[in-house]
């Protein structure tokens, strides 16, 4: 059963998506990284959380206080980037991607994220 993008459901399943990956889990060992996304959609901002401890991954809705970067988009610009139809490097060069924080970090980790979409391939989402 498909569930809808940025909901509650959407997080539990990417978060077990991504837990239970082997080739995810590699790139994530003894990793740490939090990080906000908020999505500018129709119906006003969704924020959202990707937290990373050691290897455990949590995607969660809402809003992390300590977060280490901010990475904010439209709605359209975060569902490609779900999908893996654009990746963030070329969306943050088109300007469709702003990011605030240490960004530093974020391209040190670029092959942790290069992992999540073959990780997330089996969640089925509605747009």
């Amino acid at each position: 059963m498909a569930v809808k993008y940025l909901s509650e459901d959407w997080a539990k399943e990417v978060t077990q998506a991504l837990n239970s990956n082997d080739a995810f889990q590699q790139q994530a060992g003894g990793k740490t990284v939090k990080l906000q996304q908020v999505v500018q959609g129709p119906d006003g901002e969704t924020k959202y959380y990707f937290k990373l401890d050691s290897g455990t991954v949590e995607v969660a809705i809402g809003e992390l206080a300590d977060a280490e970067a901010t990475l904010t988009s439209d709605y359209d610009t975060s569902a490609q980037l779900s999908r893996a139809e654009v990746n963030a490097t070329a969306a943050y060069m088109s300007g469709k991607l702003k990011i605030q924080g240490d960004l530093m970090k974020l391209m040190q980790l670029q092959g942790l994220f290069n992992a999540m979409p073959a990780a997330v391939k089996d969640v089925d989402v509605e747009y």
